[in-house]
């Protein structure tokens, strides 16, 4: 059971996400750049959504095939054993 950020408090006023404090992008702009025809582009920011927000907000905006396409792409840092964990919990139930 996920439990994602309400959707009038995922973003500000100008319709930026809370994960991207440091950018001047909004959620629309930033899906975008996850559906970008280059791999690193779309890596990069799935990853810093990986990174800055919270995981139900990651797997409620991103799907499990996005994730594990963009997997070999991904520098995670500090989370990586986190979303390491969750990725072997989902294939092992698959």
């Amino acid at each position: 059971m996920l439990f994602p950020t309400p959707r009038d408090r995922l973003c500000d006023s100008l319709g930026r996400p809370y994960f991207l404090w440091d950018c001047d992008l909004t959620l629309d702009a930033w899906r975008a750049l996850t559906r970008d025809a280059d791999p690193d582009v779309r890596a990069y920011w799935i990853g810093v959504a990986m990174r800055q927000a919270k995981p139900d907000d990651v797997l409620t905006l991103l799907t499990w095939p996005e994730l594990e396409e963009a997997w070999p792409r991904l520098r995670l840092g500090r989370e990586t054993a986190f979303w390491e964990w969750l990725r072997a919990r989902v294939r092992h139930a698959a």
